[in-house]
């Protein structure tokens, strides 16, 4: 089965530390979570941010006064799923840390999190949504060499 096509925009903030953050997301490797997940061709843009361009996001636009891990902004669905996936540099680090998984495998994960985001997935729209949206996740990630991110919880 072909994979949808994809226009990609990747963008690093500058902060401290940015070099290993981008060793962990080549741009191949983030086309390649991003397309396992897109269900129709897809135009996104995926930005890697600091704490405080993180907060100030999350703040204004979800109400949430903290930095999150990824924030999902979607503009369309279909014909073409367009959007922009701001994913927290720090975040992601001290996640990974704590899962006992990669920086890569981590933000795999939320790539392809972020990504069903943008495609009308919702896990905090019930536990049927959550475990669907789980499963969904599950599968793709192991299509991608990834251990199941749910295992465990």
């Amino acid at each position: 089965m072909a994979l949808p096509e994809l226009s990609l925009s990747l963008q690093f903030a500058r902060f401290d530390g940015v070099a290993r953050h981008r060793a962990a997301l080549p741009r191949h490797r983030v086309a390649r979570c991003i397309r396992h997940a897109l269900a129709l061709p897809g135009e996104l843009a995926v930005r890697i941010v600091d704490a405080d361009e993180g907060r100030r996001l999350n703040r204004e636009f979800r109400g949430k006064d903290y930095a999150t891990n990824v924030l999902t902004f979607d503009y369309a669905a279909s014909p073409v799923v367009m959007a922009d996936l701001v994913l927290c540099a720090p975040v992601v680090a001290r996640e990974a840390k704590e899962l006992r998984v990669t920086l890569a495998a981590h933000y795999a994960h939320l790539l392809v999190h972020g990504t069903l985001h943008a495609q009308g997935w919702d896990h905090e729209t019930g536990e049927a949504d959550a475990q669907a949206m789980e499963a969904r996740e599950t599968a793709i990630l192991a299509g991608l060499g990834i251990a199941d991110p749910y295992r465990g919880r």
